[in-house]
Formats: C-alpha cells, sequence, structure tokens
C-alpha cells in the first residue's frame, strides 16, 4: 500500500487546486480553491476558457458578480470530477465585514444551486477573523457550511468551534515559514521536522482540543511544505494536499503509522477555554505568527483577486 493510500485509512484527502485536470488520478473526495489558485489556473491555456467564456456570458456585469461566477464554474468542473464538497472563497477584501461577508456567501451559494449544486456540496470559505467567525456562525444557522481559513492559532480554532463552523483550516506551512524564518542561520530543519513541526504542533493542539472537549467542527490540516507534515497529521478528520505532494504519497511505499487519535485525545488532562471578542483580541495579538501571517494571508489573496478582477474587465 502506498502512503497516499494508507492516509486515506484514516484521513479523509482533499485536494489543494484550482487545477482539476491534474488531481482526478489521485481521487480525492473533496477539493479546496481560493483565489491565488484560481488565478494561477487561469492563466493556463487549458483554463482560459473558462474566464473567457464566464466573461461572454456575463458581459456587462459588475466585476466582483463576475469574479464570483468565475469561482463558482471551477467549482462546479471540480464537482464533476469528486464526489464530496468544494470550498469557494468569499473576497478577502471582506474580512473585516461581517454582514458583507453573509451576503456575498449566500450569492455564492445561489449561484451553485442555479447550477443544480446542493448547498451540502458546497463549503463557503471565510478569513478566521473575529468578524468572519461571527459571519460564519449566522451562516451556519441558516445552513450555510463555512470553511474558516487563514487560520494560525488555537484562539481562531477555539472561536470558530464556538461559532460551530463546519471545518477549520489550519495552516501548517505558512506557520513553518514563519519559525523558520524567525529562526533564521539557528534553524534545524531534521530536529523541527515531523512531530517537531511548529505548523503540525499547532495542527495537534487544535485537535485534542477539538475532540477532548467533543466539538464537531471538522479539522482540516492547510498549506504544506513536505510529505513530513502530512505524515505527522495522519490520522487528522481532513488534510487539503497539493497534486505535487498526493503524488509523492502515492510514489511512496515507506510505512505510515496514525499520528492523531481521538481516543488518545479524549484521555488528555485538557482545561476548557473559550473567548469572548475581547480575549480573543487580546490572545491573536500575544501571538506574533499568527497576527503576523492573517494579516500577510488577507494581503496575498486581495491582491490576487485583482490581479484576477483585471483579466477580467480586460476581456
Amino acid at each position: 500500500m502506498n502512503q497516499l493510500d494508507a492516509l486515506k485509512q484514516w484521513t479523509t484527502v482533499v485536494a489543494d487546486t484550482g487545477d482539476f485536470r491534474q488531481f482526478a488520478q489521485f481521487q480525492p473526495r473533496d477539493a479546496t480553491t481560493n483565489p491565488s489558485l484560481i488565478l494561477k489556473a487561469v492563466q493556463k491555456p487549458e483554463y482560459a476558457p473558462l474566464l473567457a467564456q464566464t466573461v461572454s456570458a456575463h458581459a456587462g456585469r459588475p466585476v466582483d458578480e463576475q469574479m464570483d461566477r468565475l469561482l463558482v464554474r471551477f467549482g462546479c468542473e471540480i464537482l464533476s470530477i469528486i464526489p464530496g464538497r468544494v470550498s469557494t472563497e468569499v473576497d478577502a477584501r471582506l474580512s473585516f465585514d461581517a454582514d458583507a461577508s453573509v451576503a456575498r456567501a449566500e450569492r455564492i451559494l445561489a449561484l451553485y444551486k442555479a447550477e443544480g449544486i446542493p448547498p451540502e456540496r458546497v463549503l463557503i470559505k471565510v478569513a478566521s477573523t473575529w468578524e468572519g467567525i461571527r459571519a460564519a456562525e449566522r451562516l451556519q444557522q441558516r445552513g450555510i457550511r463555512c470553511n474558516m481559513t487563514l487560520l494560525f492559532s488555537f484562539c481562531q480554532a477555539v472561536a470558530s468551534g464556538q461559532a460551530k463552523a463546519q471545518l477549520i483550516s489550519p495552516f501548517v506551512g505558512r506557520i513553518y515559514d514563519w519559525y523558520k524564518k524567525a529562526a533564521g542561520a539557528a534553524w534545524d530543519e531534521a530536529a523541527m521536522a515531523g512531530a517537531n513541526d511548529p505548523g503540525v504542533q499547532s495542527v495537534r493542539r487544535i485537535y485534542d482540543h477539538y475532540k477532548h472537549f467533543g466539538i464537531a467542527t471538522e479539522v482540516m490540516g492547510a498549506s504544506f511544505r513536505n510529505v513530513g507534515q502530512i505524515t505527522a497529521l495522519a490520522g487528522c478528520d481532513l488534510l487539503t494536499i497539493a497534486p505535487e505532494l498526493m503524488a509523492q504519497l502515492a510514489a511512496s511505499s515507506a510505512p505510515l503509522t496514525r499520528a492523531l487519535d481521538p481516543q488518545t485525545a479524549r484521555a488528555l488532562d485538557l482545561e476548557p477555554v473559550r473567548y469572548d471578542e475581547a480575549g480573543f483580541r487580546l490572545a491573536l495579538n500575544q501571538d506574533a505568527m499568527a497576527t503576523e501571517k492573517l494579516a500577510e494571508g488577507i494581503r496575498v489573496f486581495i491582491a490576487d483577486a485583482r490581479k484576477l478582477e483585471a483579466l477580467i474587465e480586460a476581456r
């Protein structure tokens, strides 16, 4: 059994890409997208027609609507390949506006519905800001399932669980990037690999908290830099993996053991944690890595959304 198949014994494998023709061979259940991945895809010749067709069919409509229609078009193509769910992201410029995030999420879901896609096959990605979490709470109450993205800290995970979000996506690789950069020449790659990787440790802490306290929100590790980060999280509810890393897992027959287990988590001695707005903002502020990576992630997604808009307007 290769490592990808072994991983699927305990963990739902999710494709992390807009390049849907690349991942079908690995048979993931779900798929995730974001503005950066869609921007990358539409610049490839094989996906350029999707952009052209979407703009042509909705010429004259506001550019933000055309953007959502493009994201949904990719989502529909992906859903024709996978049996599960696709995640589609709300514009990152709305990360600090709960009302606008709710309205945009409802529009995205309505566009999917118009294409015959049932709501249970769509996850709406919302940034894990305080306002994003409040938007997700309202959306979940309306039956719209949310994927909390740009999640780097324990407090973001706890607050998302309190809001009963469907799923969270802690960004393993970006946490790793921050600590590696901060350590500089003192970074010891071998010593900080696997279970010692700071991104892996962050997900383990969140997973243990959720399982210990019976929090139903799913944990999906994301943003991986290497296969070792993935294998160190075997047993996590879901892992969203780029096709290149899925290929590496499929090519390896090295033994794989389960690293995360709900029974082990339930046996831990943990203190309950809750956050109100003031406590959440203070905890996030005190975590330099999470504060910096959240702000940076929002800026990057905004920049790529603007590049996508420029491509739409150019047509």
